[in-house]
């Protein structure tokens, strides 16, 4: 078996879409709100729902590692915190290094990917993924599972 996807390659932000760059762009602001004094890594997201709301998050790290969450998750929860029943359309990913660069695409870690899988499922969505950097390319990504090929299931 092979597992094959497409996606989409932009060489920078400013080839978006004006829609998709405000939520790029949102992301990054989101960044702001990051606690991470262990990685250094400001991971910042930002997606817009099916009504039309727009929800961000970041990650928040914790000296003991495990309770640490990502940004995906802090936005999945608060959109079901804050819009319960609504889902995501699509999200965008963004970061800054502990340099403060941001030069490809950031990917997000295999348990936000299941997330974001089990996301699509809950609500029979298809959740666009924005992947992005401040200073080089973007990837567009159709459906979120695309990025996990063989999901946990039971």
């Amino acid at each position: 078996m092979k597992f094959e996807f497409e996606y989409e390659v932009y060489d920078s932000i400013t080839e978006l879409a004006p829609a998709d760059q405000d939520l790029v762009n949102k992301a990054f602001e989101a960044t702001k709100l990051s606690y991470s004094p262990y990685s250094k890594l400001k991971v910042g997201v930002c997606a817009i729902t099916n009504k039309g709301n727009v929800v961000v998050g970041s990650n928040q790290e914790n000296g003991s590692y495990s309770v640490t969450i990502c940004a995906e998750r802090v936005l999945l929860s608060t959109l079901s915190a804050q819009h319960p029943g609504e889902y995501i359309t699509t999200i965008a990913i963004s970061y800054l290094d502990w340099n403060n660069n941001s030069d490809k695409p950031i990917t997000p870690c295999g348990v936000c990917r299941q997330a974001i899988l089990e996301h699509q499922i809950q609500h029979k969505c298809n959740v666009r993924v924005i992947l992005s950097s401040k200073n080089g390319q973007v990837y567009v990504i159709k459906k979120g599972s695309d990025l996990l090929p063989l999901p946990f299931s039971i």
